[in-house]
């Protein structure tokens, strides 16, 4: 069974249609659709319903999907269990992580990483937490560092951290100066301010959602982005309002020390921080290191925020 195949059908189903999954995959779409038309062939059966829009699987479809799945994760073992045999320790390392995370991770954690395992590469996957978690289901990316409510059965879920999601604004604004650093405020106090927010694809947008439709809250959206940094540095200038994590404020003293932050009165959410990657695969060693280091780091992260050597979440400031 041609792995191939599998990456051709995957990025249709991803984008919809045959001509996006071309594109995706830089190859022409005559090319993609003679590709899938041999497949059928051999087959002796349909795998995509092209009536429907956007296309799906069909039955015989998803048993192949199924079917391509299972064995890509018995050709990672195997040769992942080969690799850790002949003590090499080369191979590739398919990483998902938001880039904020990356941000915050990757220059400390990468270094160390690569010292100990410099014949492994790293492929980058640069996305939102939820967007990650389908592509570590789907069998696209072998480890995430992912912010998430556990979705899937085939997953597993390792808790690297959970943190609480705060209400934050400049210390200038008419809102900030109304509220005390710290207090906690019904999210309906902010009925009327502007708000700065994240994309649909990031754990924080979920969860900012869930909020605003649980209290009949409609906000008004300033602007929306990918990109956290750029949307706490909004915030920080009085442009808007924010829900943003606490340890994207802790980790940025520029940022800390602009704004105020407020706990959300019956906010019933944290975010919890995983290491995450499909149950049917088998870690090498250099994966459980990678592991091992991302959680020291992050231990070391805590002991410096509980003894004063970080900045701390402005909440008990006036």
């Amino acid at each position: 069974m041609e792995t191939s195949y599998y990456s051709y059908i995957r990025a249709i189903l991803d984008t919809g249609n045959i001509t996006r999954a071309a594109k995706s995959l830089f190859i022409s779409q005559p090319a993609l659709s003679q590709a899938i038309n041999r497949l059928e062939t051999q087959l002796g059966t349909k795998i995509l319903d092209r009536s429907k829009n956007p296309i799906r699987l069909t039955l015989a479809g998803k048993k192949y999907m199924a079917a391509s799945e299972k064995i890509n994760a018995i050709t990672t073992n195997l040769m992942n269990e080969i690799s850790e045999i002949t003590d090499e320790y080369q191979g590739e390392l398919r990483l998902g992580i938001s880039m904020q995370r990356g941000i915050q991770l990757l220059p400390s954690v990468i270094p160390l990483f690569s010292a100990r395992f410099p014949h492994v590469t790293i492929e980058l996957i640069e996305e939102g937490s939820s967007t990650l978690e389908k592509m570590l289901h789907d069998g696209a990316c072998d480890l995430a560092l992912i912010t998430t409510e556990p979705r899937y059965t085939d997953l597993h879920y390792e808790l690297l951290e959970s943190e609480e999601v705060v209400l934050v604004a400049a210390y200038d604004t008419t809102f900030a100066k109304q509220h005390k650093a710290g207090s906690v405020i019904p999210i309906s106090a902010a009925a009327s301010e502007l708000f700065v927010s994240l994309c649909k694809g990031h754990s924080v947008r979920t969860i900012q959602d869930e909020l605003f439709a649980r209290n009949r809250f409609d906000p008004s959206i300033l602007l929306e982005t990918d990109n956290v940094e750029a949307a706490k540095r909004l915030v920080a200038e009085g442009a808007a309002l924010m829900l943003c994590p606490s340890v994207y404020i802790t980790q940025s003293p520029e940022i800390c020390d602009k704004v105020k932050c407020f706990r959300i009165q019956n906010m019933g959410y944290k975010r919890h921080f995983y290491f995450s990657y499909r149950k049917d695969m088998t870690l090498t060693r250099f994966m459980i290191e990678f592991r091992d280091i991302v959680k020291e780091h992050l231990a070391t992260q805590a002991r410096r925020i509980c003894d004063g050597s970080a900045s701390h979440l402005p909440l008990g400031r006036a």
